[in-house]
């Protein structure tokens, strides 16, 4: 049986898109990085493991590009 999305799901798969996309990360700004940081981590993937473990290196990723951001004066260096 089909699932209804939730807006939420829309958001995530759609700032998902954008980061696929050449330039990855930087095609989003602060505020849409956090707010794809904290949907995936609402998303529910544990039935299956490889999507799980995709999900894992992206949110590392994600927390890396933040913080980068965050802290531009120790990458200046």
């Amino acid at each position: 049986m089909a699932e209804i999305l939730k807006k939420d799901d829309f958001k995530r798969v759609e700032l998902l898109n954008l980061v696929t996309k050449k330039g990855g990360m930087r095609n989003l700004s602060l505020e849409q990085l956090i707010l794809l940081d904290e949907l995936l981590k609402k998303k529910d993937y544990s039935n299956e493991e490889k999507a799980e473990k995709s999900k894992k290196k992206l949110l590392k990723q994600i927390n890396i590009e933040i913080y980068k951001r965050n802290d531009t004066a120790i990458w200046k260096i």
